[in-house]
Formats: structure tokens, sequence, C-alpha cells
């Protein structure tokens, strides 16, 4: 498929998709195929060229200064003229106000061309999202315009030395300093912490400001590069090379307050839901590459076949068709799952149905994106063969930079946690109540998939029974996988049609089977 066809693809979604039509308000069909097919033709003209060759230069780190590619800076300024990074934000900073449904749609054909340099645009159009909310008025008008236009850049600092995941161990202190604050601390792990695309760069950063242990003396602060802020390195990575991974140490640097002091978490958790659709979307990109290369493959690569006459297209044989509708069927599921999460993040606001649904979905989504784009290139690899091994396709690139996908905004057992303990027993079963309403309704007519949804229910409410919360604790992982099979079940309902909901039909009570024995087998 060309990223055209990518779109189109999309748009079938969006339209098998029931609350769509709740969301999408003014956007008729005609302004949808325009805004995706013009974003697949961006993505395809000007984001991929920079892919391959970024990967082999990498980012460089001299005399504490980031450079990046030099094709980056090109392509950055198209989607800031294009306005492709405000496409969610408000009109009222200059951004085009489309829901975030359509950002989830769009955003898998710029992930598709270009992972690593798409690293500088999530961080900027985060950090707009989380100042748009919480900043005072002065900084929000001066720094969420600049940001959603491209004139600026921005990042999400977080992670210290000993601090990862576990925020409540943040070291980094702020201290007042007359009408504002200083800094002093490191951050790890910060994705285009420093770079030479923009001139200033705004640090969305966590610091401690009181005394009491944990989180609740967390606050966030807005730190811009300049006096006190230094990068000290950029990580040797196994992927994304085109992205700098930096460590910056902040030496009192002048830093100003965002929202109230002491509740920087529970701000900075105003992103958490568009964070991890940004993952979603390079999950789906990458695996919408990566299926595209070995398709192509399968129909051009000749072996095989009668010794007597001529070699025919590998596509021909019965187990290559049948990894690539695996694959298909997988991306197709997909898609549809994240497009229901995006409509429901677009309801919240007014449909307390809609946010606990999408709070329970968004780990799954979350953790299922970031398998599914490093599971198509393993598998996409095996369809090419030893070729699919070499850089003569970019399928071994896709494989190295997939890999952290699961492991940043919160590795796969961080999100089971978080699906198993905090939205399903912490919300007291209402989320799954609801998901199993849904999807009963849906499965009404469609047998095998009703069966999938019951088995899931029945073992949930075992689950969910289990007294030993820490036996609970270690189920997580294979609740969270039950869950999600759970979830395509239901989506396979909306294109029950095809070849790809059979596949994944054919073998989904017996997947579901496995991680209920899993979950229910004895512990370590």
């Amino acid at each position: 498929m060309t990223y055209s066809a990518d779109a189109d693809a999309m748009i079938d979604a969006l339209n098998r998709t029931p609350n769509w039509a709740r969301v999408r308000g003014a956007i008729d069909d005609e302004t949808l195929s325009s805004i995706l097919t013009e974003a697949a033709k961006v993505a395809e003209s000007v984001v991929a060229p920079v892919d391959i060759p970024a990967d082999r230069i990498g980012a460089q780190f001299a005399n504490g200064k980031v450079t990046v590619p030099e094709a980056y800076h090109a392509a950055f300024d198209a989607l800031a003229e294009g306005g492709w990074l405000g496409l969610e934000h408000p009109e009222d900073f200059g951004g085009m106000g489309m829901p975030l449904t359509l950002f989830a749609a769009a955003n898998p054909l710029f992930e598709r061309a270009a992972p690593a340099f798409m690293m500088s645009v999530g961080g900027t159009r985060s950090a707009a999202l989380l100042l748009a909310e919480w900043a005072a008025p002065e900084m929000r008008d001066d720094w969420v315009p600049a940001l959603i236009a491209g004139e600026r850049c921005a990042t999400i600092c977080i992670s210290e030395p000993g601090a990862g995941s576990d925020v409540g161990r943040i070291r980094t202190r702020a201290v007042p300093d007359g009408d504002g604050w200083k800094v002093s601390g490191q951050k790890i792990w910060i994705s285009f912490g420093d770079h030479d695309i923009r001139e200033r760069i705004g640090h969305c950063l966590l610091a401690r400001t009181g005394t009491e242990p944990g989180t609740r003396g967390l606050s966030l602060f807005l730190v811009e590069r300049g006096p006190g802020v230094t990068c000290d390195r950029i990580e040797e990575k196994m992927g994304l090379h085109g992205s700098p991974t930096c460590a910056l140490l902040f030496d009192e640097a002048p830093a100003r307050l965002i929202g109230t002091e002491g509740r920087g978490l529970a701000q900075l958790f105003t992103m958490i839901r568009h964070m991890r659709l940004t993952v979603a979307c390079q999950g789906l990109g990458t695996a919408l590459k990566c299926h595209d290369v070995a398709a192509i493959h399968a129909q051009d690569r000749r072996q095989g076949g009668n010794p007597k006459e001529p070699p025919v297209p590998i596509i021909e044989h019965p187990d290559v068709r049948r990894q690539l509708i695996a694959l298909k069927s997988a991306i197709d599921l997909y898609r549809l799952a994240m497009l229901e999460a995006a409509t429901s993040a677009d309801l919240s606001a007014e449909d307390e149905d809609a946010r606990r649904l999408n709070a329970w979905m968004l780990p799954l989504i979350k953790n299922f994106g970031a398998e599914l784009g490093f599971d198509t290139a393993g598998k996409a690899i095996m369809v090419l063969g030893g070729a699919g091994f070499t850089q003569d396709y970019p399928l071994e690139q896709s494989l190295r930079d997939s890999r952290v996908f699961a492991i940043y905004e919160g590795t796969t057992g961080m999100q089971g946690q978080d699906f198993f303990l905090r939205q399903t027993l912490g919300d007291g079963g209402a989320a799954l109540e609801i998901f199993l309403t849904r999807a009963r309704a849906e499965c009404a007519n469609h047998p095998a998939m009703a069966a999938v949804i019951e088995d899931f229910a029945a073992f949930m409410a075992r689950a969910m029974a289990e007294p030993d919360r820490t036996r609970q604790a270690g189920m997580a992982d294979s609740v969270l996988r039950a869950g999600w099979i759970a979830v395509q079940a239901w989506m396979a309902t909306r294109i029950a049609e095809t070849p790809e909901a059979a596949f994944f039909m054919a073998q989904a009570r017996a997947e579901l089977a496995l991680q209920i024995a899993r979950a229910e087998g004895p512990t370590l």
C-alpha cells in the first residue's frame, strides 16, 4: 500500500467507528479526505526522505552542543508551515482546532515516514497542550502559539538517575528566587533535549519544592535553554539514531512555575492521553511501513515452484500468504481499536462512560501499538529472509527503532499494572462493565466474537475476586493481554466480512485461554 492507500484505509476505519459520527462535527467527508490525503503527501515527499540518511548520520554531540541531520531543518519547517504541529490544538492559539481523533488518524502517516525525526515534534506538541492547560496567561500566551507555529521547541523532563518511572524519587530541586525559581539537578532520557532545529527550547520539568517524600512535593516548571542548562551527553542507542536522547544538567537555572506548587505530577498527567496516543501512532506507522515492504517483496521476489518452469513470486506460496495476512489482520484490528480510544477521548469531557472507557483502553492502546510496530518489523524480516536482515531494506532499522516504543511512557509491565490494578480494580470494575456492555451489544450477531467476550468476562470476575493483592499484581501482564484479545474480538465485528477478521477469530479463543491459564497458574 502507498501512503495514500494508508490514508484511505484510515478513512474507512473511521467510518466503521460508531462514535466518529459524534466527534466529527463540521468535518465532512471531503474535508476528511483532503486532510488525510495532504498528510500522506507531506509524509511521503517531505518526511520520509530524511529517515534512512538520519539513521546513518545520527545526531552529533560536540562542545556541549547537539546537531541533528541537516535535512531535519527543512522537514520541520514544512510541518510547521503546513499547520501540522497544531492539528488538534485550539484555534485561539493558532491550531486547527480538530478533534484528537483526527490527530490519531493523520499522525501514523508521519510516524511511518520517519519516527526518529517525529520525536522532535512529539515533545513540542505535548508541551503546548500542557502549557495551554496549566500555565499562567502571560506564559501560556507567549509559549503556546510559538510552539504550535513551530517557532520554538519543547521537551518533557521527568527521568533522572535512580528515578525513572518511580517519579517519587526525583531529586532535582527548585528553590524560590525573588519572583521566580532556580532549578538544580540532572535529567536523563530527554528526547531532543538539545538540538539546532530552533534556538529556543523550553523544558517542562518536574522538580521537588516541598519536603514531603514521594510525589506530593513535586512541582512543574518551565526552564528555557540558556544560563544554567547544559547538555552533558547524548546516548548511544540501539535505534532512533536521528533522535538525540540527552542528559541535561541544571545548575541554578532560572525557572517559572507552571500551575500550582506541589501539583506537578497531577498537572503532567494532562498529557498522558496524548503521549500514549502518540506511541500508538508510532507503532501503527511502523507496522504499515514494514507490512508494505514485505508485501511488495513477496510480489517481486521469485523463488520455488515447478523446477521445470520459471520460479514463481513467493506470494504464491501458502506460508508466505499466511504470514502476510497475519500482519494485516493485526494492523486492521489495531487501527480500529486506536480510533475507538481516540473517539472516547474526544467525548470524555461530556460523557463519563467515554472517559472511563478511554482510561481503561489507553494502556492497551499504548502497549499493543508498541508491540505491533516491533512485531511487524520482526515478522516482515522473516518474509524477506536474509535480505531483510540487511540495510538494503528498511526493516532492520524499523526493528531497532521500534523496540523503545514499549519502554517509554511506561513499560509493558507498568501498563499491565495500570490496566488491571488501577483502571479495573481501582475503578471498582465500572470501566470494565462499560466495555462489556458495548462489546456485547456489537457482538450480539457474531457468536464467535461473543464467545470470546463471555470467556473474558468470566475470567475477569475471577481475577477481580482474587483476595491476594500480590498475586493480582503478578497476574497483571496476562490480564492486559487477555483484555487486548477481547478488544480485538470486539473490533473484529466491524470488519466481520473480511479474511483479516476471520484469521484472527480462528485463534482468538485459544489465545485467550492461554492467557487465562498463565494468569491462574502457579506464581513464582
